[in-house]
C-alpha cells in the first residue's frame, strides 16, 4: 500500500480523497492556488504545497508544478479527483516515467477512451449498441452532410476532445449543418486545443443513464448500478439519483454486462463510468466513457455501501477486488443535489463572496460532501459547486421526503446559492413521478421566462 498520496485537486473532492486516505492509514499531501491558501482541503492535509497563482493553467493544470511536488513531498502516487488533470492521458504518462502512481487508468486507456469519436468506434467494434452517426471522426464538410443525412435529422455535432457539455452543437436541417459545425468546432478548439469533431443521430427526450465500473488489474470487473443524470441544464448535470426510475432489473443487467464489455475491451482498470442514452423503448446506446471517478459517485456509494475513492487507491496499488458481481446488491434510494454558488434568478450567475452564516443538516441517510465553512471565502476562480448534498432512503419516496426537508434545513448567507432552485425542482410533479427526461429542465426554465 502506498505511504502517502498527493490530491492533485481541491474543493470537495480533495476533502474526501483526504478522508479516504485517513481510513487506509496513507498520508496526504495538498497542493493549492494562492487564492486557495485558506480552503479546506489545505488545512486537513498531512502536508499541503503551493504550487502556483490562481489561475488554473498556472496551478491546478501546471503538470510539472504538481509532480515536483509529489517529489518534494515523497508522495509515491498521485489522485487527481475529477476534472484538471484527472483525464490528461500526458499527466498519466509523467507519472509514469517519474515513478510515481497515478490513481487512475492506464494513459493508454485514457487516450483511447478521451477521443470520443474513437472511443464510439471501439465500442461499435466491441459489439456495444452506439448511437447511429460517424464511426469516427469527421473529415469534412461533405463527409458530414452525407453521414447527417443517412442519420436523419436533427443531429449533433459534438466535439471529439469534448466533456462538461462544451463542443455540442444541435442540427435540425441540412441548411444549418455548416454554421453549426464550424460554431463546435470552434468552441472545441477554445476549450479543448482540438478542432475535431464527429456526428450522431439525436435522441429525442432519452434518459441519461450512466453504469459505474471498478476494474482491478487482475482482469476483475465489476459494475455497481446505474445513475440517472438525465436531470441537465444546458448538458451541466443539476441532480442526479441512483437508481434510475427507468430501469428495471433485466436492463440494468444489459447495461451493466455493455458496460464491463466495453471496460474489458480497452484493458480498462481502476474506476470509470460509461454513459448511455435511453430511449423510449428502453433501447440504450453508448455515449462516452469517463476515464475518473465522478462527481455523483456518493448516491452509488449510498446505495451500495462500497467506497469508490478506497477501492480506486487499494487497485492502483495492485490489489484485486473484494467484491465479486455477486456481492454488488442495490439497497435503497439515493438522491444527489449539486449545490452551487450562483444565482439562478440571474441566469445562474456565479456569486463568488464570503460565507457569513452556514448550518449544513445531518441525521440519519443524510451525506453532505463538501468544502466550505463560515466564513470561507469563496473566489471566481473555479467552478461554482460549494457542496453536494445527498439523502439515502429505503424507497424512492423516502429519499425524496429527507431531501425536501434537508434543502429546507441548509442555510447559507453572504452569498447567493441554488438551493431553493433545487426545492422548487424536487416538488415537481415530473421529477416524483420519475416521469422525466435529458431535456426536461431546459423546457421548464424556458416556461419560467416566459411567464
Amino acid at each position: 500500500m502506498f505511504r502517502k498520496i498527493l490530491i492533485a485537486n481541491r474543493g470537495e473532492i480533495a476533502v474526501r480523497i483526504i478522508r479516504a486516505c485517513r481510513e487506509l492509514g496513507i498520508r496526504s499531501v495538498a497542493v493549492y492556488s494562492t487564492a486557495d491558501k485558506s480552503s479546506l482541503h489545505a488545512q486537513i492535509a498531512d502536508e499541503a504545497v503551493c504550487i502556483g497563482p490562481p489561475a488554473t493553467k498556472d496551478s491546478y493544470l501546471n503538470m510539472n508544478a504538481v509532480i515536483q511536488a509529489a517529489i518534494n513531498t515523497g508522495a509515491d502516487a498521485i489522485h487527481p479527483g475529477f476534472g484538471f488533470l484527472s483525464e490528461n492521458p500526458q499527466f498519466a504518462r509523467l507519472c509514469e516515467k517519474s515513478g510515481i502512481v497515478f490513481i487512475g487508468p492506464s494513459y493508454k486507456s485514457i487516450e483511447m477512451l478521451g477521443d470520443k469519436a474513437a472511443a464510439k468506434e471501439t465500442m461499435a467494434n466491441a459489439g456495444v449498441p452506439v448511437i447511429p452517426g460517424s464511426k469516427g471522426a469527421v473529415k469534412s464538410l461533405e463527409e458530414a452532410r452525407q453521414i447527417a443525412d443517412k442519420a436523419g435529422y436533427p443531429v449533433l455535432v459534438k466535439a471529439s476532445a469534448g466533456g462538461g457539455g462544451r463542443g455540442i452543437r444541435r442540427v435540425d436541417s441540412a441548411k444549418e449543418l455548416e454554421s453549426q459545425m464550424i460554431a463546435a468546432q470552434q468552441e472545441a478548439k477554445s476549450f479543448f486545443g482540438d478542432d475535431t469533431v464527429y456526428i450522431e443521430k439525436f435522441l429525442i427526450n432519452p434518459h441519461h443513464v450512466e453504469i459505474q465500473i471498478i476494474a482491478d488489474k487482475q482482469g476483475n470487473t465489476v459494475y455497481l448500478g446505474e445513475r440517472d443524470c438525465s436531470m441537465q441544464r444546458r448538458n451541466q448535470k443539476v441532480l442526479e439519483e441512483c437508481p434510475s426510475p427507468i430501469v428495471d432489473d433485466e436492463l440494468r443487467k444489459k447495461m451493466g454486462n455493455a458496460a464491463v464489455t466495453a471496460a474489458r475491451q480497452c484493458g480498462y482498470y481502476n474506476a470509470g463510468t460509461i454513459e448511455f442514452l435511453v430511449d423510449n423503448n428502453h433501447d440504450f446506446y453508448f455515449m462516452e466513457m469517463n476515464t475518473r471517478i465522478q462527481v455523483e459517485h456518493p448516491i452509488t456509494e449510498e446505495v451500495t455501501g462500497f467506497d469508490l475513492v478506497k477501492a480506486q487507491i487499494e487497485v492502483a496499488a495492485g490489489l484485486p477486488l473484494k467484491v465479486t458481481q455477486e456481492d454488488i446488491k442495490l439497497r435503497g434510494h439515493a438522491i444527489e443535489c449539486r449545490i452551487n454558488a450562483e444565482n439562478p434568478e440571474l441566469n445562474f450567475r456565479p456569486s463568488p463572496g464570503t460565507i457569513t452564516a452556514l448550518y449544513v443538516p445531518g441525521g440519519p441517510g443524510i451525506r453532505i460532501d463538501g468544502a466550505v465553512y463560515q466564513g470561507y471565502t469563496i473566489t471566481p476562480y473555479y467552478d461554482s459547486m460549494i457542496s453536494k448534498l445527498i439523502a439515502h432512503g429505503s424507497t424512492r419516496e423516502d429519499a425524496i421526503k429527507k431531501m425536501r426537508w434537508a434543502l429546507a434545513e441548509f442555510i447559507v448567507e453572504g452569498v447567493d446559492t441554488n438551493i431553493d432552485f433545487h426545492l422548487d425542482l424536487i416538488k415537481r410533479p415530473e421529477f416524483i413521478s420519475g416521469n422525466y427526461d435529458i431535456g426536461f429542465l431546459n423546457r421548464y426554465m424556458e416556461q419560467k421566462k416566459n411567464k
